[in-house]
């Protein structure tokens, strides 16, 4: 049960998938607005609740993939927070900057889970996935508010530390999954 390398393995798999699409498709998700991609990852949480609940899938595609997905397009909305979204083909980046902007926020993202794993002592590990998909949910709602209220909070964290709480649920879906079969 070591996290860190748990998270690492989780991480490789994620950013092998960004890479792979990376030279596929190139950055062209940086037209996407932050909202867009709130919304792409809410799909992606509903589906997998949707699947939670009716016990079965229709579309070939399980959950873990859709966990990746959650992962992958949270990262990509807190690049798009710090450099902003592309309204051109010329604002969009190169690969290799996206993956090193990829490699950035996803060690943040780990960095922060280990000082919260400390605090709390891991109490993920006796979550269920199910609770962690809701929690995501949650903080997705939490995120489209923070949006309609175009970006102002009076007492709440920012749309950033929500985008990394849903990474690192997700990563703890992941473990439990991968790791407890």
């Amino acid at each position: 049960m070591n996290t860190p390398a748990q998270f690492d393995q989780i991480e490789k798999i994620c950013f092998d998938l960004f890479s792979k699409k990376a030279v596929d498709y190139g950055t062209a998700w940086r037209i996407l607005r932050i909202s867009s991609l709130t919304d792409q990852i809410y799909i992606k949480a509903q589906r997998i609740r949707s699947i939670q609940e009716k016990g079965i899938a229709k579309v070939d595609e399980g959950i873990v993939p859709e966990f990746i997905g959650i992962i992958n397009y949270s990262v990509m909305a807190l690049i798009q927070l710090e450099i902003g979204v592309a309204d051109s083909y010329e604002g969009m980046i190169s690969a290799e900057e996206a993956k090193q902007l990829y490699q950035k926020y996803i060690h943040h993202a780990k960095a922060l889970m280990l000082n919260k794993n400390h605090d709390y002592g891991e109490a993920w590990r006796n979550m269920r996935v199910e609770s962690l998909t809701d929690i995501i949910l949650m903080k997705l709602l939490r995120i489209k508010q923070i949006e309609d209220n175009e970006g102002n909070t009076t007492v709440s964290e920012g749309i950033d530390a929500n985008y990394y709480d849903i990474i690192n649920y997700a990563v703890f879906a992941m473990i439990k999954l991968i790791f407890y079969i």
